[in-house]
């Protein structure tokens, strides 16, 4: 799988991926935990965990400097060099019409040592009350509750790294709308002839 997932793995050439966090965790992580399939099959499985960050490119799908991967939930977050520690920051995900939870968004830091490093990374996990409604429908009989338990494994992961020139005061990424609207405001300081 390492050298097939190159800047657009699977993406026809024109074509970006740049999914919100209702997209990932609706068309991509609710799909591979149901066993459903997913249409471009874009996004690898890949055990995290023995992966320092920077080895990413080439073995998750990669789109500009974000990496995207799944991944079995573990709570060994243990690298090669480092480790992942969560900043302790959930925050739900809800549908666009925000009546429905949809998922859940975790915050990780990568450290060398005790030293926090600019990798990031934002961990999609599904609602627990999703798997049992999920299974339920589609009428899937298992063994107790191992396919509930299964379900729930599954993890989406988008990894970065924070570059203080790419980002504004507040932290946030800026939209190629906003870097040219800013660009716009130099133009004041231009004298015409």
């Amino acid at each position: 799988m390492g050298d097939g997932y190159g800047s657009n793995g699977n993406l026809p050439p024109g074509f970006r991926f740049y999914p919100t966090d209702e997209e990932l965790v609706v068309h991509f992580l609710h799909r591979k935990a149901s066993l459903l399939p997913c249409h471009p099959d874009v996004i690898p499985d890949l055990d995290l965990y023995p992966y320092d960050p920077w080895d990413l490119p080439g073995k998750a799908m990669g789109e500009g400097r974000q990496w995207y991967y799944y991944s079995r939930k573990t709570q060994n977050r243990e690298t090669r060099n480092g480790y992942w520690r969560s900043m302790e920051m959930d925050e739900p995900i809800f549908t666009s019409s925000g009546n429905r939870k949809v998922g859940v968004k975790k915050y990780l830091t990568f450290y060398l040592g005790d030293s926090p490093t600019s990798w990031l990374m934002q961990e999609y996990s599904l609602p627990d009350s999703s798997s049992g409604r999920s299974s339920s429908k589609r009428g899937i009989r298992s063994s107790g509750s191992s396919h509930r338990t299964d379900y729930g494994k599954w993890v989406l992961c988008r990894v970065y790294e924070q570059n203080s020139n790419e980002e504004d005061d507040d932290g946030t990424e800026l939209s190629c709308l906003d870097e040219v609207f800013l660009s716009l405001d130099d133009l004041d300081e231009v004298s015409l002839p």
